[in-house]
């Protein structure tokens, strides 16, 4: 009796045991399990998204695995909004070039301005780099930067107003350093509609735009540096763990506002490129000339400034581990 006893008690703590760990167990598996087909939702979504963004421009770009092979991007802000009518001659509003060494997992950067006075290939002509776009789109464009610095273009990601002010918002806003007080106009070109204090800012996307755009109190110089700043800071914030709830939205922002030649085995290669080193370094170049006037407004880049970023991009480029 007692012997039933003991086995009737032993009985009922494995049980126990057993309800316990299931109990433990279940929440995890379903935690694994929504991650897991949280992870497959985001993928199916990407693969829709840049199916539906992908758009090849015919520069007989080499076969490049970013995973493996170092590469170049351009990336194109395009003046554009429901009040500028989403028009064929649009106009490019930033432009940044950026190289990736696969070796060491850096980037080189260097910002456009605008008003750059350049060999414009599809014009034949000198012209503000800006209006290449408003010439021959996104192909124009490349061939004009690939002309300025000598280099091939592998890739180029193209996105207007909203899709820059949507990720901005479905990140839930961007830290970004404020360098003095901006009146603004916004998104649809209301004067004086985004009003920004000096100082460290908590930026929505609207403002953003707004501080990426202004150049009232300085130059195109220090107008490029600021975009390669909020650029770092959309970057950085989209690489943190917190963020991963939100690329759903943040996909579906970019989804509808972007065109690319990036493939979705390419973005796949690109983000192990970016997940595959703790702290990615990345470095802002300039370019140096000055302000001309000769009854139109252009800016003239100094060649001994262009030739040197050109070398360093190329260096970059071409540096492996062979």
């Amino acid at each position: 009796m007692v012997n039933e006893r003991k086995r009737l008690k032993k009985m009922k703590k494995k049980k126990r045991r057993r309800r316990i760990l299931f109990w433990l167990f279940v929440p995890c598996l379903l935690f694994l399990i929504s991650s897991a087909g949280y992870a497959l939702f985001l993928m199916h979504k990407a693969e829709s998204m840049i199916n539906k963004s992908y758009e090849e421009i015919g520069n007989n770009a080499k076969s490049i695995d970013p995973k493996k092979d170092n590469f170049s991007v351009l990336f194109i802000g395009i003046d554009d909004s429901k009040s500028r009518k989403f028009k064929s001659d649009t106009r490019s509003d930033a432009l940044i070039l950026a190289t990736f060494n696969a070796k060491d997992k850096s980037v080189k950067m260097v910002s456009i301005p605008r008003d750059s006075y350049v060999y414009i290939p599809c014009e034949d002509k000198y012209d503000k780099i800006t209006h290449a776009h408003a010439y021959g789109g996104t192909k124009c464009t490349v061939e004009s930067i690939e002309n300025l610095f000598d280099i091939h273009i592998n890739y180029y990601v193209k996105m207007n107003f909203y899709a820059f002010m949507d990720v901005v918002d479905a990140l839930g806003g961007i830290e970004v350093e404020v360098p003095y007080d901006i009146k603004e106009k916004d998104s649809e070109d209301h004067h004086n509609a985004i009003v920004l204090k000096e100082g460290l800012q908590k930026l929505n996307g609207e403002e953003a735009l707004a501080l990426a755009r202004t150049r009232k109190k300085d130059n195109d110089i220090e107008r490029g540096k600021r975009q390669q700043q909020i650029l770092k800071a959309i970057l950085e914030k989209a690489s943190k763990t917190s963020s991963i709830t939100k690329y759903d939205d943040v996909i579906e922002a970019v989804g509808n506002n972007m065109k690319t030649n990036f493939t979705f085995d390419d973005i796949k290669s690109l983000i192990y490129y970016v997940t595959s080193k703790k702290n990615i370094h990345i470095e802002s170049l300039q370019l140096k000339g000055t302000d001309q006037n000769d009854g139109v407004y252009y800016y003239e880049l100094d060649e001994e400034s262009v030739q040197e970023v050109a070398d360093t991009l190329r260096n970059h480029l071409e540096s492996s581990d062979e």
